[in-house]
């Protein structure tokens, strides 16, 4: 007889039963092999999918038998659902499988044979009950208890994830972030997954909402949109995005109409959400964060230059041979005049490229201050840049970060209530500086303190939004020194000449000799272009510099994807580099495999661990119970991270150049090529061939360099901070 009900197809078949073992499960997509004990088929291997899975557990699966060659009859599972077992055996396995705390196999097999099958009723009821099995007392119990607790809840969330299409290791963050409350906010608002967890896009939130019956032209769905529009053009710079933009973006993005947007955005503003702001052009719309910051940082500008400067009077040319004397060199009118400039100003910038001197006026400036009794402090916006000022100065400096003595859960704890210590400011590297923390900055700076911005405005900007040095000269309204002159002690160097060609828009001396810096390897596409660029890497730099392929050599490159990209790239020199072999430990999240020994990258800041977006470390030890990875970075720091939280790290035997800002490498290799003609621009080659210190070597195709070196327009950014400042009257 047919199986086939009279309306409809036939039933899926189905099995129930008790994981004996578990063959394979991966995390990230819950694909699981197990054995399962039934009742009417013996030991059967199941193949499907499912967030967690806990010997001793009770399954129920539907889906269909198949036959493997290999491996013989298999259920390949449509559906899994796991329940609490329900046999002493299978509660006895489960609770021997380590995953609540306080309990392995001996308490497991004492515990059941108290409770029996009343054993999980007892742990989440009646946990006092506990302290009658030997050896449990008071503070296991509690234990117990906790853990219990703690893995009901993870376990829920996995599961309600995992229907909507997210992975485990997600479900550990979103635990992390919410606690046991974790489904319940996302049921009131799922779009705050978009918001708060990295790494879980809006898109992902929107599919989760909508299966959740969240209406397509809900306001709650739309503005939750526009501000996704807003994040991702934060991402790529922007303070604000023009109305008319943040609209058409809005509408295809959420497939809606341009009414429900109005409306959406009409309740946004109402909410303080954002705030649309006009301008000579089209008005524009900035989250109410970005604008505050921005007004932020024009106020604080403001009122620095508006106080008279207190610093001790300096005799300029007294002061300035002294320092020649000091130093045995001499100064050039340019360099002169600049460092009397800054002691004059209580606010003032210095910018210009490689070899310009701006060393040699940082320190002159300096030493004649601190004669006087003044008290400087030095930061910059990351750790390998304050080790740079700290190597060029001398001095002490900090990451912007640790001078404003951030902590997590709290934020920076020196502001305009509790402000920084010290009379004259030194923020290096400042075309890195984004909007948001430099109104963190300037908010610290004390009442009759003096700010001297140092940094390469042509460079690329910063990774936050803002452009805040180029807004800052754009407006008009500070002192600035544009240092232009080479000096003497550059002028032999390839790199710096070179740097200074493709700023001003000349292809560079492409003829290679043996004593150079500056190296262009000719080759017409991009397999060629790979397979020299490992060449270079593994033996001719190594052999030809002496320099360590794995700690002295960066590739950087202008983006992510292709075949030049950071992944494809980092996956054949990571093959390369450092190959797996029988008792090398590795570990595979997220799409990429990390492998003991790998050089990886911090990609956001992580203000707990003390590490921050950019910062490159390698991989010191892998272990696999508990699982966790150890990182060594700069100055020997070591940073412990979960499986999942190893979405923060890449590898890094290639980054792209955004990332190698205000960093130094002892030798760079870049390649070139027509595939990445979308980010082929000056600023950013210019910004590349600068973070190589001995060695800069461009390998591609000599169309590429040029499109590069003409292509003079770097991507807008759309900010308020120059027509800010300008509005200001200055005194």
């Amino acid at each position: 007889m047919s199986s086939r009900p009279k309306n409809g197809p036939p039933e899926a078949p189905e099995i129930e039963g008790s994981v004996h073992s578990i063959v394979f499960h991966n995390e990230e997509n819950g694909y699981t092999i197990m054995q399962v004990e039934t009742a009417k088929n013996g030991t059967v291997t199941v193949l499907g999918s499912l967030p967690a899975v806990i010997e001793g557990e009770q399954i129920r699966a539907r889906g269909d038998w198949k036959d493997d060659r290999r491996f013989g009859r298999q259920f390949q599972a449509q559906h899994i659902l796991a329940i609490a077992p329900n046999s002493t055996d299978g509660i006895r396995r489960f609770l021997a499988s380590g995953l609540i705390d306080g309990i392995g196999k001996t308490y497991a097999k004492r515990i059941v044979e108290k409770f029996g099958t009343e054993t999980f009723r007892v742990i989440e009821e009646e946990s006092k009950k506990l302290e009658e099995v030997s050896g449990i007392g008071q503070a296991r119990r509690v234990r117990i208890k906790d853990s219990w607790k703690r893995q009901k809840s993870v376990r829920d969330i996995m599961i309600f994830l995992h229907e909507h299409g997210l992975s485990t290791a997600r479900a550990l963050r979103l635990f992390k972030t919410y606690g046991e409350e974790a489904t319940n906010v996302l049921r009131a608002d799922p779009y705050r997954l978009a918001r708060e967890i990295p790494g879980v896009g809006f898109k992902t939130a929107d599919q989760i909402a909508r299966q959740m019956g969240q209406a397509d032209d809900s306001t709650q769905r739309i503005s939750a949109g526009l501000l996704y529009v807003l994040e991702q053009a934060a991402r790529q710079g922007h303070c604000a995005l023009p109305r008319n933009k943040l609209v058409e973006e809005a509408v295809n993005i959420l497939e809606t109409t341009m009414e429900a947007v109005d409306r959406a955005l009409g309740e946004l503003v109402l909410g303080a959400r954002i705030i649309i702001e006009d301008t000579d052009g089209e008005p524009l719309v900035f989250t109410t964060e970005l604008h505050t910051a921005e007004t932020e940082v024009a106020e604080r500008l403001h009122q620095l230059m508006a106080r008279e400067v207190t610093l001790p009077e300096v005799q300029p040319e007294q002061a300035i041979a002294w320092f020649e004397r000091h130093h045995q060199l001499q100064l050039s009118e340019e360099q002169a005049e600049t460092v009397i400039q800054a002691t004059r100003h209580r606010f003032s910038v210095i910018t210009g490229g490689p070899g310009v001197g701006k060393t040699t006026i940082l320190n002159a400036i300096l030493e004649i201050l601190v004669t006087k009794k003044v008290e400087p402090v030095l930061c910059a916006p990351t750790g390998r840049a304050a080790k740079r000022l700290h190597e060029s100065t001398g001095r002490e400096a900090l990451t912007i970060h640790r001078a404003l003595e951030y902590q997590p859960e709290i934020g920076f704890t020196r502001n305009e209530d509790k402000p920084l210590v010290g009379d004259f400011f030194v923020i290096d590297e400042a075309s890195m500086v984004d909007v948001e923390l430099m109104a963190k900055l300037l908010d610290a700076i004390p009442e009759d303190g003096h700010v001297l911005l140092v940094g390469d405005v042509d460079q690329l900007p910063s990774v936050g939004p803002g452009s805040v040095l180029r807004d800052i000269l754009d407006s008009g309204v500070a002192p600035v020194a544009r240092l232009t002159r080479i000096y003497r002690q550059s002028e032999t160097s390839r790199i710096v000449e070179a740097a200074h060609d493709v700023n001003e828009g000349t292809i560079p001396p492409l003829e290679n000799t043996a004593d150079a810096d500056f190296f262009f390897i000719e080759r017409g596409n991009p397999d060629a272009i790979r397979e020299t660029l490992r060449h270079l890497v593994k033996e001719r730099i190594p052999k030809g510099f002496n320099l360590d392929s794995r700690n002295d050599i960066q590739v950087l490159t202008p983006m992510n994807r292709q075949s030049l990209g950071t992944a494809e790239l980092n996956s054949l020199l990571q093959e390369t580099l450092n190959p797996p072999a029988e008792l090398k430990f590795e570990i595979e999240r997220f799409g990429s495999t990390f492998r003991a020994g790998d050089k990886v990258i911090q990609t956001r800041n992580n203000y707990e661990k003390e590490v921050f977006n950019g910062d490159i470390g390698h991989i010191a030890e892998i272990t696999k119970e508990p699982s966790h990875v150890v990182v060594t970075f700069d100055g020997n720091q070591r940073v412990n991270y979960e499986p999942g939280e190893l979405d923060e790290l890449q590898l890094a035997y290639a980054i792209t150049i955004h990332k190698s800002q205000g960093s130094e490498f002892p030798a760079v290799v870049i390649p070139l090529a027509g595939q990445q003609f979308v980010l082929l621009q000056r600023n950013l080659l210019y910004t590349g061939i600068t973070r190589g210190r001995k060695l800069v070597i461009l390998v591609g195709e000599k169309r590429a360099l040029e499109m590069a070196v003409r292509n003079e327009k770097s991507s807008r950014r759309f900010t308020g901070l120059a027509d800010r400042l300008a509005s200001f009257s200055f005194s």
